[in-house]
């Protein structure tokens, strides 16, 4: 009598396996989530890692150069460089997250609504996305930010608003596929209401999309936020913003305290080419048409 022995079950691959082949698969990724997280651990433990406080003057180290006293340099006021920067780094995340988050929240639910109502309510809306989408996103917050005056709190919602439309949209099309896909027919026919089967089975299948288009636009988001506070309709003083930095230095010191415009010019590039990479990462990991 011969006795068969079963087979060990395979172990499924712990979260660690599944992070190590993550980052081999796309080491750009790994590279922009870091650069991303650096920032992030700026911005957190601004008032513990800033050397100096970012808003005492000193005259006597007025438009000092970079050195022991003050690693970035000081600007035309004597604020210490580093630690203006340090602490622009929340102003750019926080408008960056806040702006994303909230311009794809409505825009999500505007394009789930538009593609699964349709008809006349459809119709409306993508006139109206139309309309909004004509403008360039810094001209539309341009114009939104001078309206509503320069803040914080209006500064996102001014970048929030043209990332709407393009949210919309994209979630839409989606919409459009998946409202007359078997499992959606099955749970209307066990008797789920319309706004249920919406929200509970066609949203979370918009997810992944929507993942991949709030990352890359975080990159955009922070140009933009840079490009207000350049023109001065930006976040105002007395808060850090690294776009103001550039407007106050660029024409006047860039020839005498060149290090006034490298160093938040970088902190800036720097930034938007991590969450780009991170964003294209993002992509190939959760559509599956980037795949391999």
């Amino acid at each position: 009598m011969s006795i068969t022995l079963a087979k060990p079950p395979i172990a499924a691959p712990t979260w660690r396996a599944e992070l190590a082949h993550l980052a081999v698969r796309y080491p750009l990724g790994v590279a922009g989530a870091c650069i991303l997280l650096v920032f992030v651990f700026a911005a957190i433990f601004a008032g513990t890692i800033a050397p100096l406080d970012p808003f005492s003057t000193n005259p006597a180290a007025r438009l000092a150069p970079p050195g022991d006293a003050h690693l970035f340099g000081a600007d035309a006021m004597g604020r210490d460089l580093l630690s203006r920067m340090i602490h622009g780094a929340r102003i750019s995340l926080a408008v960056a997250l806040g702006a994303t988050i909230l311009g794809s929240g409505f825009g999500a639910a505007i394009g789930l609504a538009s593609g699964y109502i349709g008809g006349w309510f459809d119709l409306i809306v993508q006139r109206l996305t139309e309309i909004m989408q004509a403008l360039p996103l810094l001209v539309m917050a341009l114009v939104i930010t001078v309206s509503l005056g320069p803040s914080l709190t209006n500064t996102i919602v001014a970048i929030a608003i043209p990332l709407i439309p393009g949210v919309a949209r994209v979630i839409r099309s989606n919409v459009l596929s998946l409202r007359e896909l078997p499992f959606v027919e099955a749970a209307r026919a066990v008797g789920m209401g319309e706004f249920r089967v919406a929200v509970a089975h066609v949203l979370p299948n918009t997810l992944a999309p929507l993942i991949v288009l709030a990352t890359a636009q975080l990159g955009s988001t922070i140009l933009t936020e840079a490009s207000l506070s350049f023109l001065g309709l930006g976040v105002p003083e007395p808060y850090p913003s690294w776009g103001r930095m550039l407007s106050e230095s660029a024409a006047e010191y860039v020839r005498t305290a060149p290090w006034l415009v490298i160093f938040p010019g970088a902190a800036i590039s720097l930034l938007v080419f991590g969450t780009n990479l991170l964003g294209d990462a993002m992509r190939d990991v959760l559509d599956p048409r980037q795949r391999d």
